[in-house]
């Protein structure tokens, strides 16, 4: 409180008003590997390492192992921000999955896929498209969905074992989950450390598509129909056909497996996600979700521990309208409002020091089901003695 008396003049900052809300960044990959002979000082073990530039990065993930092939799908999209996680190669298949799946150290220490928690302590980024390319047997991709969940990111799955499409069902029904999508079969590449064609793990490409479309076009895009870089081929014969109900294609999509098509290159064909809630269905709808959570909570810690008033609930209602209004202007939202709710402020609520604040959107669909009437009709017929005339 200013002195009663003062003679002469005094400025009183009044920091009052709406403060800007920055969209969080989304296009930022976490993905787990191996690679035994990978440089232990650049990737060690078991820790998360940020990479920006993930071609030059590849360069030291070693030829053996998951990391550098997964590196170089996702350097063939661009050089998105990357936090790695090299995790040892056990004596067994078993051995790798637990290693993979990992645990709380005696010393505090996350490891394997729960070491992707620490890149925000570590580097203040929050990955956001998840993977373990060609290693995501379904005890390692269940862990990485309860990582996904944790930190509102989505994990790109593979079908894993999956040879054919019947099997690929299946094996999506092992999630009920938004943050999840699963993919089936995988891309063929050409190897050059062992100079021949290979397998390439579609959930690599995905990672490294997932951030480009991020990039430069948004997060409201879905995976689906965007040519894929760097592949060869498709790992199973797919059958695909735009008209046709009784495809392949069409039947793993209408049992939320994204696939793979040829047409004008190559691509992922779906847009479902493993969600057991309608609402979320679309891989655009959860990633939507996930985004104005994350916007609207992490850019208003400035308020937090402020006076309670209504001038600053006004201030983060304002804000968080304009905020709004962005993105509807710039198509990633067809509608947003934010208000407050008498009935939930009582005065035995606010008293408490809390405050409840509602917004609702709409996301933006992707055009999964395009039908075209067609009609045969004479009238075009009625003027035809006219039309000779002219």
């Amino acid at each position: 409180m200013p002195a009663d008396y003062h003679h002469g003049v005094r400025v009183f900052e009044l920091n009052e008003g709406t403060r800007p809300i920055r969209t969080i960044e989304t296009a930022i990959i976490g993905l787990v590997g191996i690679a035994d002979d990978a440089d232990a000082a650049t990737f060690p073990p078991n820790t998360p390492v940020l990479i920006t530039d993930v071609l030059a990065a590849s360069g030291k993930a070693g030829d053996l192992g998951t990391l550098a092939p997964s590196l170089d799908a996702i350097a063939d999209h661009g050089s998105p921000a990357v936090v790695v996680v090299r995790v040892p190669k056990g004596a067994t298949d078993a051995e790798t999955t637990s290693n993979l799946v990992g645990s709380v150290t005696a010393g505090g220490q996350l490891t394997g896929v729960k070491a992707l928690l620490g890149s925000q302590a570590r580097f203040g980024v929050k990955p956001r498209i998840l993977g373990v390319p060609g290693l995501d047997s379904l005890p390692v991709a269940t862990e990485l969905v309860a990582i996904a969940k944790k930190t509102r990111a989505m994990a790109y799955l593979s079908a894993y074992g999956a040879e054919t499409k019947e099997a690929a069902v299946a094996y999506r029904e092992n999630f009920g989950d938004r943050e999840a999508m699963v993919i089936w079969p995988n891309f063929t590449r050409w190897d050059t450390v062992a100079n021949a064609t290979a397998v390439a793990p579609a959930a690599a490409r995905a990672l490294g598509l997932r951030a480009w479309i991020d990039e430069n076009h948004g997060w409201h895009k879905t995976l689906s129909n965007v040519p894929v870089q760097g592949v060869t081929g498709i790992s199973q014969d797919v059958y695909f056909d735009l008209q046709d109900e009784s495809t392949d294609a069409n039947y793993l999509n209408s049992h939320e497996v994204t696939t793979l098509v040829r047409r004008d290159g190559y691509r992922f064909w779906g847009s479902r996600t493993c969600s057991d809630d309608p609402l979320f269905a679309f891989e655009s709808a959860a990633r939507t979700a996930h985004v104005l959570a994350d916007t609207i909570a992490e850019a208003h810690f400035w308020g937090v521990d402020k006076p309670l008033t209504p001038s600053l609930a006004r201030d983060i209602i304002e804000g968080v309208k304009a905020k709004g209004r962005e993105l509807v202007r710039l198509g990633y939202l067809l509608g947003f409002d934010c208000w407050l709710d008498p009935a939930l402020n009582a005065p035995v609520v606010l008293k408490a020091g809390k405050l409840y604040i509602d917004y609702d959107y709409t996301p933006v669909p992707p055009l999964e089901n395009l039908m075209f009437q067609q009609r045969i009709t004479d009238r075009y017929l009625l003027d035809f003695a006219s039309r000779m005339a002219a």
